[in-house]
């Protein structure tokens, strides 16, 4: 009898826990059996291993190969134990040392000629196994992206043959590491925006402290391209963010490594279901709201959403986290995503246009507004309203646009960002009230006038701290470390819902 260890990894969530995969033969009646909770696409490497094997060259032994995936109580998915489950039987079969495994830990999907071909979640698999100190054997799709992972010791390989040679010494795999930090492509400019100076305003407040905003307006009023251009008003990602944001997107196979250090910017269909917006699946994997985590979520025809998806964000809005749980597993996944949402004022959207073509009535307009729930709009922080723009100043003869650019603007918003970091080191909107209490005080006469208008906007006590956040952001965009008036009246102007929505 013969026993060979090989070491890979899971995806749990955004965990990748190690899992050994111990191979031995026995006598009996030949053939592979594989328990360890392995699910259908894992089940199937038998067949994928014995046929790479063999167009290999190398030996599919004729006994009783039993293969275990430990710990025992993990669910196994994917094709990624391809790759080590036939390493291991040519290390029990002594056609490789099995001494030579030992340093690395590998996964990979076999094709029948044994070439590899690329995995999900590479990225969040090395992640775990630099902190244990060991190499990762890859296949070259799916390299670069896991190379991205600073200190990281990443052998790409195009085979199994491939990585046979390297881990016996006959011919070493180069290693990948970190390269150089690309800066990312521009994207869509503000100063492309014609007029709509309120709204601008509000996205740059909203940008400085990663408010959540509605916008409501007619439609082509350029609500939506507010919302595309509010990712480059942002500070670039840090490292550890970028890796976050990198690591959910590889778990989710949709990682652009010519995307890296780039903001997420998700834009659902409004016919998404709540497992894709928040994430789920019998193998939960993450939905838009984590793939949009240090990024922005955007989400258009807000009443045309089914309501029961849009109550999935009520909790994720405050927590910045979304727990899935099944019966077999549980998975938390990040989700501090920025919320901007856009809506007509009435279901034929001409409700305040300058042509006064609105025929809906009264209770067709509150029906339609209320597809909306309460609750969620509470959790939001600025609702703007967005006019129709003029002839003259959509006329492509006139002047360039004499707005602000997305730079000049980001560099407030950046500034308003460091101060942030030094005073409480997150980001305004992810003030606790406690929090709230410590570095929000506004003076005397502001906190006068937002008691008045809790008072005659009939605001919850929710709504009261998210007013002195947006508060204290505009105070830091002007540099000013008390709250004024002034920053109070203009954060209780943004919240006005019972006008706006």
């Amino acid at each position: 009898m013969a026993v060979a260890v090989v070491r890979s990894r899971a995806l749990a969530g955004v965990h990748a826990p190690v899992v050994t995969v111990e191979v031995h033969l026995a006598g009996g009646l030949p053939g592979v059996r594989l328990v360890g909770l392995p699910q259908a696409e894992v089940r199937e490497a038998r067949d994928r291993v014995r046929a790479a094997l063999q167009n290999a060259q190398f030996e599919f032994p004729a006994r009783k190969i039993t293969v275990n995936l430990a710990p025992a109580d993990l669910p196994k998915e994917s094709g990624r134990f391809d790759l080590p489950i036939a390493l291991g039987i040519l290390a029990a079969t002594g056609q490789i040392p099995a001494a030579a495994l030992d340093p690395y830990e590998f996964a990979g999907e076999l094709a029948l000629t044994g070439e590899l071909r690329a995995i999900r979640g590479a990225l969040a698999m090395v992640f775990s196994a630099r902190r244990d100190g060991r190499a990762f054997v890859l296949p070259a799709a799916s390299a670069a992206e896991a190379s991205l992972v600073r200190d990281a010791i990443v052998y790409p390989a195009n085979s199994l043959l491939a990585v046979c040679a390297h881990v016996t010494g006959r011919q070493r795999l180069p290693a990948m590491t970190a390269g150089p930090i690309v800066a990312c492509a521009a994207g869509p400019d503000l100063s492309d925006v014609r007029g709509q100076a309120q709204a601008k305003r509000a996205l740059e407040i909203a940008a400085a402290g990663r408010h959540s905003v509605l916008f409501v307006g007619p439609p082509g009023t350029g609500k939506s391209m507010l919302a595309q251009r509010l990712p480059s008003l942002l500070p670039p990602l840090s490292e550890d963010e970028a890796l976050e944001s990198a690591a959910l997107a590889s778990l989710a196979g949709r990682f652009v490594p010519e995307r890296w250090r780039e903001r997420p910017y998700r834009a659902p269909h409004h016919t998404a279901s709540a497992v894709a917006l928040v994430g789920g699946g019998s193998n939960p994997r993450p939905g838009e709201i984590s793939l949009a985590h240090h990024g922005v979520l955007f989400l258009d025809e807000l009443p045309e959403w089914d309501r029961r998806v849009l109550e999935v964000l009520r909790e994720p809005l405050e927590s910045g986290v979304i727990n899935i749980s099944r019966a077999a597993r549980q998975s938390t996944y990040p989700a501090q995503f920025q919320l901007v949402a856009a809506m007509n004022p009435c279901p034929c959207g001409w409700l305040g246009h300058a042509s006064d073509r609105c025929r809906c009535g009264a209770d067709q307009i509150a029906r339609y507004r209320g597809r909306v729930s309460g609750p969620l709009i509470d959790r939001l922080d600025l609702a703007i309203e967005v006019p129709s723009v003029s002839a003259d100043a959509l006329a492509m003869s006139s002047a360039p646009p004499a707005g602000e650019s997305s730079a000049q603007v980001r560099v407030r918003v950046v500034a308003a960002h460091a101060l942030q970091r030094t005073r409480q080191d997150k980001a305004n909107a992810r003030l606790t009230v406690p929090e709230v209490v410590t570095h929000c005080c506004p003076e005397s006469a502001a906190e006068t006038l937002l008691a008045k208008a809790m008072t005659r906007m009939s605001l919850s006590a929710r709504a009261y701290h998210r007013i002195v956040k947006v508060a204290r952001t505009i105070a830091d965009l002007g540099g000013c470390e008390t709250i004024t008036t002034t920053h109070m009246a203009e954060a209780i102007q943004l919240r006005r819902f019972e006008r706006a929505a």
